[in-house]
């Protein structure tokens, strides 16, 4: 049996409508995903709809501030979600290692 290293992964929360319609998040991913093309980069970031691992044990305290439905963006690159979460302003911020026992798939959904 081989043994799956985790991940850290980082990540902005909010309510979904605020992070869909309110603010100009799609925008900001376009022109992100734009600038990864054009340094031949791999997309290392998800808009996650109603995100799973919100549910986790470890995130209880975080995720309780979180209005539902949620969305986030998760991501590997923590300076990203450092830069959402000053042009964002009100969203929650944290990070988890996946996979692990309460994380199986970071991007998994409830929905």
């Amino acid at each position: 049996m081989s043994e799956t290293s985790a991940t850290t992964y980082h990540f902005v929360a909010a309510s979904e409508s605020f992070l869909t319609v309110e603010e100009p998040l799609e925008e900001v991913l376009r022109e992100r995903v734009r600038y990864y093309q054009e340094q031949g980069k791999t997309i290392d970031f998800w808009l996650v709809r109603q995100p799973a691992f919100l549910e986790a044990p470890e995130l209880a305290s975080l995720a309780a501030r979180v209005p539902r439905p949620a969305a986030a963006v998760v991501s590997t690159d923590g300076h990203f979600i450092t830069f959402l979460k000053l042009r964002l302003e009100f969203v929650a911020t944290g990070q988890f290692s996946a996979p692990s026992g309460s994380i199986a798939d970071p991007l998994a959904n409830l929905g």
